[in-house]
């Protein structure tokens, strides 16, 4: 039996403000795979104010100050985070899933680590202080005993801007979850789209609305379609505004694209499904991700996919989408146009992405950082 102290601070920050984001998912994720495991021992922990009650969490949470505080008086002492000899006596390692790195001393640390963008790209961040951050970050990575990241190109980018050896590093990709899978009954997926005034025919943009996620020329690759087309295909846009991204907000909310541009802002979990489903096929041209999620969540619901040819996209997705250069906005809408314009294509792709999506489950994800656990510890 292994005793992980399991990090839940982001998680129930998620679940107080209504919303899980993607590392809240991937805690509880696994959470509610470790929970009952024979071999697993949970003791989730959490940096903060005291937390609401979570379903997800069947244990009682051990609260462990404010992380900010403690790590910034261990970058400069030198010092472990107050308490680590009483927690050595509760748990074997610490989970870090949150990017909240505690300086243990001895204790062993495994932390996951997404991505490196506040640190390749810091321009794409708003977070007041972020040179100050970004500098605790780095340090705090090296705190770790061992890492986890979710592709090999997140891998590459942690090594390079964290310094971390490639040795510490182990790469385990996320899972999809079951629900993108499930059938949808097509009235059941008509009312959807009804109530959201979405046609038959649409293409489908997923994304917080920031200078990451490339909408802009997403916008303007679609509106490079012949006229004909735009009036029978809209571009449906579900997301929240995010940040440096005032203009096209502006234009969106004034219908300035035009009646065939549709944004439709945040849509609860029980529509996102049937939107998924219908659309013609799911436009990710991000411009950076650590893994890409929404790719092999399209996968699983049948969807055909346009998404990068750089950074991890084109590792996930593999040759189960039509990879474009996010740069070139002419790429993005010849794609468009491509899968419009032949079904056996979109046919193809249907079938290649969902054995793809098959291959990554939250059960396979699980059971390989268990094996981390062991490793780090020394165990068979």
């Amino acid at each position: 039996m292994i005793r992980v102290g399991f990090g839940v601070t982001v998680l129930a920050r998620c679940l107080e403000s209504g919303g899980v984001d993607g590392i809240g998912s991937y805690t509880r994720e696994l959470m509610k795979r470790f929970v009952d495991a024979e071999d697993v021992n949970l003791v989730p922990m959490s940096y903060g104010a005291s937390l609401p009650p979570m379903n997800e969490i069947a244990h009682e949470t051990l609260q462990c100050g404010r992380f900010a505080r403690f790590a910034a008086i261990s970058a400069l002492s030198g010092l472990s985070f107050p308490g680590t000899a009483r927690m050595g006596k509760k748990i074997d390692l610490m989970h870090a899933t949150d990017h909240l790195i505690p300086n243990l001393g001895k204790l062993p640390v495994v932390a996951t680590l997404m991505d490196a963008i506040p640190l390749s790209h810091p321009e794409w961040v708003t977070m007041k202080l972020r040179a100050v951050k970004n500098a605790l970050w780095r340090r705090s990575a090296h705190w770790a005993t061992h890492v986890i990241t979710i592709s090999e190109y997140s891998k590459q980018e942690i090594e390079k801007h964290f310094g971390v050896p490639a040795g510490k590093i182990s790469v385990i990709p996320l899972g999809v979850d079951e629900r993108w899978f499930r059938p949808i009954v097509m009235g059941t997926m008509h009312q959807t789209l009804r109530r959201y005034s979405v046609p038959d025919k649409y293409l489908l943009f997923l994304g917080t609305l920031q200078p990451r996620k490339n909408i802009a020329r997403v916008i303007e690759a679609y509106r490079m379609l012949p006229q004909g087309i735009r009036n029978e295909v809209p571009l449906v846009i579900v997301g929240r505004a995010g940040w440096q991204c005032d203009e096209i907000v502006e234009a969106l909310a004034a219908g300035k694209y035009g009646p065939s541009v549709l944004w439709l802002k945040h849509v609860p979990d029980q529509d996102l499904l049937a939107l998924m489903k219908g659309a013609v096929a799911l436009v990710f041209p991000s411009l950076h991700e650590g893994f890409g999620l929404p790719v092999l969540e399209a996968f699983a619901a049948g969807t055909p996919v346009i998404t990068s040819n750089t950074t991890s996209l084109p590792e996930v997705a593999g040759d189960a989408a039509l990879l474009v250069d996010p740069f070139d906005a002419s790429s993005i809408s010849a794609a468009m146009l491509c899968l419009l314009e032949h079904p056996e294509l979109a046919s193809i792709l249907r079938e290649k992405g969902y054995v793809r999506a098959r291959a990554h489950s939250w059960d396979r994800t699980a059971a390989m950082t268990k094996d981390v656990y062991r490793r780090v510890l020394g165990r068979p």
